[in-house]
This record gives C-alpha cells, structure tokens and sequence, in this order.
C-alpha cells in the first residue's frame, strides 16, 4: 500500500520533490535534533496549493497519515513522525506575492520565513509586529497553525489578530479560499479561525494575508531590575500609563536565568549585575526617539524615587539595544546549559506569578534528577516559560516534572500552554484547562473536517 501511493504521488509530482529512502533519512523533525533521522514513508516538497490539494486527496483515499513540516521549530512534538506518514514540506512554498502599502498589508505562501516578512514590510515602512527568537527559522504557515504569541502580544495580540486572509486545504483536498484584505467581516463564520492553532489537525494552510502597521518611528528599552514581585506588577502598571499605550514589551527574567543568559559562555554581558531576584526588560514603540527616550528616563527616575526598582539601565544606542534583546531572544544559550532540557510556556493570571513560580521552583528542586530551572517570560500576557535541565529523558522523571508545573493550573485558572500549543507532549493534561464538554466539541469538529483522522494523528486529541 505504501510503495503504491508512492508512486501515485511520483506520478502526479516532479520525481525529484518526492523524498525516499535515504533521502528522507537526511532529513530531521526539529531544528534542535538535525542529528536524529527523520522516519516517514516520504517528504513532498510542494510548490502550490494545487500540489498540496492532490498530496492529501491521495492520502485521504488510502487513509494514510499526513504531518507538515515548515521550520520544524515547534516545541510540544507536533512534526515529529512514527514512520509510515506522508511528510509534506512546505519549504518550496515561500514566496511573498505582494506587499500593499495602502491597504497596510502582506500577502504570503506559508512557507516564508518570518524573518523576511519583518524585514518585507521594513523595507516599506511598515512593521509587521509579530516576534521571537526563532524568527530567523520559523515559516509563517506553522506561526498560524500555532497561533505563535511572541514578544509584542502585550500590545498587538496572538498571530490570530494579525490574519486578515487564509488559503487552506482540507483532508479530502477541498481548497478553501478566503484571502480577503478587510479587517471587518461579520458575514456569519470566521472559517479561518479555525486554522488558526489548530495545528494542521483540521486543514494545512498555504497563504495568508497579513495585517501590517505603521512602522514606529522610536524604539526605547531598558533593563530593570526589583527584589519583589508586587513591585513588577506595580511597574508594568505604571509604565503602560506613564508610556500613554506605547509600551511594546515587558519581558521577565528571574535572577537565576538572567545570570545564565549573561555568563559565559553566553556572548552577551551582563547589563546591570547580577544578584537580584528579577529582572525587567521592557520596549515602547513610538513616534520621536528624543521624546520618547527622555519620557523613559524621567519615568525611571520618577520609580526610584518611589521606590518602585532597585535598579536600571537604558539603551542609548541601537547597538545597546541589539545587546538588551539579544539576551532575551537567545533562549538556545540556556538550553546549551542543561544536559538534557525539558520546556514549558503556561499562563498564570498575572498576580499569582510571583508565589506560584517560587512553589513551582521549590517542588522542582526537590525532584531527584532536576539539575537546572530557568523561569523567564512574557508576564505582560500571564505568560511564563520554564527551561529545565535534567540528568536524563526518562519518562518517570518527565512526568514528574510535568506533575509539578501542570499541576496547580487547573486550581488558578491557568493554562498548559500559553502559546506553543498541545501538540504530542501536552495532549495528557489538556483536561486540566479545557472542560469535558470543550474537548467533545474538539472531536466532533475534528472528524468533520478530518473524517478518516489523516492530519498529523495522534496530535493535539
């Protein structure tokens, strides 16, 4: 049965773009693990949506098992393969088909990088306002099927508030097409919605049309640092009122992290010193750079003098600023650091952040083979990250590890996953933050746009 869809597809697609054999073996699952041969049946490299319509009509007549591959920078197991799937990669698909300055949008194929939209809608004047670390890997069609949050969520919102348009193709090869450049449309369903983080499980998506703005015209960002956790909350506060809604970014680091993201062998030095139980690093986009950098500094001074912060420090320069970030977006330097690493990104309601991370880090340290925990995140959002080190990758201390960060979400109205998704990994503790009647509706909307269960099984359900 295998070799024979094999051939359908050779058939129907240029021989060179079906991948078999060795050739498939040359490839990976995730960009973290090249070393790990990737297991399938065979990888399709496709060039359009028509291609990627006749793959899944093939697939869905044999009921073979589909998974996509973009940047392979997801983080919950979604890419990874069991052997018999049919992997359609959607590099080839990466072309930006237009930037329209009037209507302040961007119309793309799902395999374009993000880094080039950013750097597309720069070169107009624009900002697309999507970003984090992995920028530079990540394609935009995973971004959507991820409903990817980012460093700016706090002002601009999930990717799902930055798609206006959407081109996906169902299981049984259905094109759906709804590539409108509005913002409002209230003509009844939002199909697209769908899609949107539903990691390719109800459909692959193959272009969007993306709501760009205005490209600010000022960047301010400086590091902060406090010893008390209502003190961040009581800043971001005074901060996003003091900044008149231009606060882009607040971004926590806790004192233990901070230290490795700013010690050798991280590049990066140390901005204030090390030593102190958080660290703030904060951005507000605006619109004179002289304005706005005098704004921060008096509003800095203005929380020393309440004694809001123990410490800060200013970028004054765009150098200063690529330094300040680089810290934040090069999560890979703390990850170098474990021997083997275990992540995590929950929402917490933001209050709670302080006292439950504390617990969080005390019930870890208390687990036999936990040698490293890094919190750090977009509180902003209620959104924390976890990088834990650990001497090994048995399951017995997976779960256990999982035990205590899942754990208390469910009690606080937290949530599993802030913005990687559920994935392979998380799929055990979806429970914890949807209802019994939620997750039946999810199977029922999976089998009516997936009746024989071929998009990236196993996933998400």
């Amino acid at each position: 049965m295998g070799q024979e869809l094999v051939n359908k597809l050779v058939a129907s697609i240029d021989a060179e773009r079906v991948l078999t054999g060795e050739q498939v073996k040359e490839r990976y699952s995730h960009i973290w693990r090249m070393e790990d041969s990737l297991n399938a049946l065979a990888v399709v490299l496709v060039k359009d949506v028509e291609e990627v319509s006749l793959v899944l009509r093939v697939c869905n007549e044999a009921k073979k098992a589909v998974v996509v591959h973009g940047g392979l920078t997801n983080l919950v197991g979604s890419t990874e393969t069991t052997g018999d799937e049919v992997v359609i990669s959607l590099e080839k698909m990466n072309k930006i088909i237009e930037v329209d300055k009037s209507s302040r949008t961007m119309t793309v194929e799902s395999g374009v990088i993000l880094e080039d939209i950013l750097e597309a809608a720069n070169n107009v004047n624009l900002l697309f306002p999507l970003n984090f670390g992995a920028k530079g890997s990540a394609q935009i069609g995973g971004v959507i099927s991820t409903n990817a949050g980012g460093l700016r969520v706090f002002r601009y919102g999930m990717t799902r508030a930055l798609v206006l348009g959407l081109e996906a193709v169902l299981a049984d090869g259905t094109i759906i097409s709804s590539m409108k450049k509005i913002i409002k449309d209230n003509s009844a369903y939002d199909l697209k919605q769908m899609f949107i983080g539903s990691e390719g499980t109800l459909g692959v998506i193959t272009k969007a049309v993306l709501k760009l703005v205005e490209r600010p015209m000022s960047r301010v960002t400086a590091f902060v640092a406090f010893e008390e956790y209502p003190r961040v909350v009581e800043f971001l506060k005074y901060m996003d009122k003091g900044l008149a809604g231009t606060l882009s970014g607040y971004e926590l680091i806790w004192g233990e992290t901070y230290e490795c993201m700013t010690s050798p062998p991280a590049a990066a030095k140390p901005p204030l010193p090390h030593g102190h139980k958080y660290y703030v690093l904060l951005e507000g986009l605006g619109s004179d750079q002289e304005a706005d950098q005098f704004r921060l500094q008096t509003l800095l001074e203005q929380a020393f003098e309440k004694e809001m912060v123990v410490d800060a420090a200013i970028a004054h320069t765009e150098s200063d600023l690529d330094w300040f970030w680089t810290i934040r977006e090069d999560v890979h330097v703390v990850k170098s650091q474990c021997n083997n690493d275990q992540h995590f990104d929950i929402s917490l309601p933001i209050p709670l952040i302080g006292e439950q991370i504390e617990l969080m880090k005390k019930g870890l340290h208390e687990i036999d083979g936990v040698e490293k925990v890094f919190p750090f995140g977009h509180v902003a959002d209620g959104n924390v990250h976890f990088i834990i080190g650990k001497r090994d990758t048995s399951d017995p201390l997976r779960e256990a590890i999982n035990d205590v960060i899942y754990g208390p979400l469910q009690a606080i109205g937290g949530s599993v996953s802030a913005e990687h998704g559920i994935g392979l990994h998380k799929k055990k503790y979806l429970h914890l933050c949807r209802s019994e009647s939620e997750i039946a509706l999810m199977h029922r909307l999976k089998s009516c746009y997936d009746p024989n269960g071929i998009l990236n099984p196993g996933k998400v359900l």
